[in-house]
């Protein structure tokens, strides 16, 4: 990973206890004590801490329908932390127990529609909202700016929707990308070298992708620990100029 990018950061990863997330926990953890650095890695969970700990590890309750929880959150690392260098945004919502994506306009459902969208695309506004006083007290530079990441999926792409159904989580996911889109807009007028970025984390061996690997090509299923560390090598990369960019694990670009 890009050593000179990745020194004394505090990190923030929303939705430490998924898959991706929970890899990205293990991997900055990994990172930071070998360097023995002063970074600090802040994770959430919603329901229950998991079995990860480390000394320059801190977890915090999190639920991202909420919005006095994420600023709950927001209040409790500034008990800590003066500044957030980067946040990354792992939550997202595919299917419940008692719903899967919709394959026909026939399936789709208010209840689960909106359900879709509060988690996959209202909380990343409201995450960036309660988080920019933190993101705006690092040090930040063009080559090296302030970081607010996103997982979204390839799904989200209009132009590159070929075979339609998953309407709840599609738009969603389009909304998600629309709203990042215009978040690194403002915060390019108003917070100067900060890189809103969103990434697809390719298919991955996760909960969330569990009822759909039967359809995925050989090879092109990852673990969680690989996703986890591409996507950290293509942030540690990203300069303030690549802000509003929708890339995917291996940094390629993914039409809008």
């Amino acid at each position: 990973m890009n050593n000179t990018h990745m020194k004394d950061k505090t990190y923030l990863i929303i939705g430490g206890t998924g898959g991706i997330g929970q890899a990205m926990v293990k991997h900055l953890v990994q990172i930071t004590a070998s360097r023995q650095t002063p970074s600090k890695v802040f994770a959430t969970y919603h329901r229950g801490v998991p079995d990860v700990e480390a000394d320059n590890l801190y977890w915090l309750h999190m639920d991202v329908s909420d919005e006095s929880s994420i600023e709950q959150a927001a209040n409790e690392i500034k008990q800590h932390s003066a500044h957030l260098d980067w946040v990354i945004n792992c939550v997202g919502l595919l299917h419940t127990e008692s719903a899967q994506p919709e394959k026909a306009l026939r399936q789709v459902e208010t209840e689960f529609f909106l359900q879709n969208m509060q988690i996959n695309a209202l909380a990343g506004l409201l995450i960036a909202k309660h988080l920019r006083a933190l993101l705006a007290k690092a040090e930040r530079h063009a080559n090296t700016p302030a970081i607010f990441a996103t997982i979204s999926a390839r799904v989200g792409s209009i132009s590159d929707n070929q075979l339609g159904g998953w309407y709840s989580y599609r738009m969603s996911k389009a909304a998600l990308n629309m709203g990042m889109k215009n978040l690194s807009i403002e915060w390019g007028r108003a917070l100067k070298d900060a890189c809103v970025v969103v990434m697809q984390p390719g298919t991955v061996n996760t909960q969330l992708s569990a009822p759909f690997q039967g359809n995925v090509a050989d090879g092109q299923l990852f673990s969680p620990a690989y996703s986890a560390e591409c996507l950290l090598e293509v942030l540690s990369g990203m300069t303030a100029a690549q802000s509003g960019s929708f890339v995917d694990w291996a940094g390629e670009s993914i039409p809008w």
